[in-house]
Order: C-alpha cells, then sequence, then structure tokens
C-alpha cells in the first residue's frame, strides 16, 4: 500500500507540475498567463483597477484562483468557465462578476447557447430570479461582443 501511495503521489506531482508550467515559474507568474488566456484584457482591467486600494488583493487574484487552481489538470477551460456561470449565477448577487466570466467562456469557447443553458440550469437549483439575472447579464455580454466591444464589460462595473 505504501509503495502504490507513493506512486500516485508522484504521478499527482508530475501531473501538477506538468500543467502548472515550468517548475521555476511562480504562481504569480502563472496566474498572469492562465488570466490572459481566460480573460483577456478584461482580466487585466480587473487586476489594474485593484492597484489603487488594494494591490495585494490582486496579487491574491492572480495567485491563488488562477496561478493555483484554474492552472490543475483535471478540467479544461471550458469546464472550469461553465462551473464558474453556474456559480456566480446561482449567488444570485454577483452580476459583475458573471459578466467577466461569461466573456470568459467565450473567450476559451463557449458558446452562447451552453452559457444560456448553464444559466436556465441554476434556475433549478438557485430559484428563477437568479437565473433570470444571470441571463440579463449575459445578454449584456453577448450584445457587446457583437457590437465590437471586446469582452463586453467594463473595470468599475466588475472590479
Amino acid at each position: 500500500m505504501q509503495n502504490f501511495t507513493n506512486r500516485q503521489n508522484q504521478v499527482n506531482g508530475q501531473r501538477e507540475a506538468d500543467a502548472h508550467g515550468a517548475p521555476q515559474e511562480s504562481r504569480l507568474a502563472r496566474g498572469q498567463r492562465m488570466l490572459a488566456a481566460i480573460d483577456g484584457s478584461a482580466g487585466e482591467h480587473v487586476v489594474a483597477s485593484l492597484a489603487d486600494i488594494a494591490p495585494d488583493f490582486a496579487r491574491y487574484l492572480l495567485e491563488f484562483p488562477f496561478g493555483d487552481i484554474y492552472a490543475r489538470p483535471g478540467l479544461d477551460l471550458r469546464s472550469r468557465e461553465i462551473a464558474t456561470i453556474a456559480a456566480l449565477t446561482a449567488l444570485g448577487h454577483a452580476q459583475p462578476q458573471l459578466k467577466v466570466h461569461v466573456a470568459a467562456g467565450l473567450n476559451v469557447g463557449l458558446s452562447e447557447e451552453e452559457i444560456v443553458e448553464t444559466i436556465m440550469q441554476m434556475a433549478v437549483y438557485a430559484g428563477f430570479p437568479a437565473a433570470l439575472n444571470g441571463l440579463f447579464s449575459a445578454r449584456e455580454v453577448f450584445a457587446a461582443q457583437r457590437a465590437g466591444g471586446g469582452e463586453g464589460v467594463t473595470v468599475e462595473e466588475n472590479a
């Protein structure tokens, strides 16, 4: 049993090293890389908007969610964004962050239909008000994207 556990830990450690990039890459650098891949410039704007009030929080945002969690193996970015959109919809009070992640979902290859279906699914578990708010947020992002508004979100609204 001990040999199996040791082998499994070695395999898991290698998977983590592979997913997290080069072994010398810091959590911050990995987080910046992942944020850019997921959110594009919208993520950079959110981080920059924290510089004058909570620069440490901006670093935490890069290191933990993006440097540690998003970079893990086991789920692709599409799946992670579906889960994030569902969770933010279910919260019912995180529309600015939901808009950022709807745009991120589009950026990592989700279709508008997949995003709408994910949000509609939350009506069963989080209620109709949360799902309605989520759908209205998604509609705003989709419209901004179609109008050529980049990520479809603004810094002040979503920071």
